[in-house]
């Protein structure tokens, strides 16, 4: 069994995961409008000062989004040599534009880093905003996708590719090739009745 994923691959999966199909053949959109980010930045409490009372406005829903759409195709290079998730696959940003509108939203909101060393635990380093610096949501994910992808969660991502699913997921074990175990039935039935299918 392997560590527990550190916060930035929570919220870096979390954002990335707002993709997903809808349950009816088609992929959904957890970020398509402001009620939707603001839902989902209220769903993760932590991720902004004062997350409880953010509401979403246009640009942030863009920055937002323009960093999910950099993650995912990051995140896409990260699993080669095996496929991205099918809702990528026609999609995907030049990883060279993917980097730059990462960094560019991570540059907003200038951080320091601020050492944290419990009685019983190793040094720990985390990133905040500089003093009398603005929160900025698009800031502050990019800043997590960064830190998962150059972090050691990173060998570990994968796209599922059970029938119908966009996901990506972290590999929990060597034999793992879904997210979940739904979408391993899904698979084994596909392929069953790809088996047994009449020829032509």
């Amino acid at each position: 069994m392997q560590d527990s994923p550190s916060a930035d691959t929570r919220i870096a999966l979390d954002l990335a995961l707002t993709v997903r199909h809808d349950g009816h053949g088609s992929v959904a959109d957890d970020l398509a409008d402001l009620a939707g980010l603001t839902a989902w930045a209220g769903d993760h409490p932590g991720i902004v000062p004062d997350g409880e009372d953010f509401t979403a406005d246009a640009s942030t829903l863009a920055a937002v989004r323009d960093v999910r759409a950099a993650a995912r195709s990051l995140f896409a290079r990260a699993v080669r040599p095996g496929e991205p998730s099918p809702a990528d696959a026609g999609r995907l940003l030049p990883v060279p534009d993917a980097l730059r509108r990462l960094n560019e939203a991570a540059a907003r909101t200038p951080t320091v880093p601020v050492l944290a060393w419990a009685d019983a635990g190793a040094p720990v380093v985390r990133s905040v905003p500089a003093p009398g610096a603005r929160s900025d949501l698009a800031a502050v994910l990019a800043q997590a996708v960064i830190g998962f992808l150059a972090g050691p969660d990173r060998q570990r991502l994968r796209a599922c590719h059970a029938p119908r699913c966009v996901r990506y997921f972290l590999k929990e074990h060597p034999r793992q090739e879904w997210c979940q175990p739904s979408c391993g039935n899904r698979a084994r039935v596909a392929r069953h009745q790809e088996r047994h299918r009449p020829r032509a």
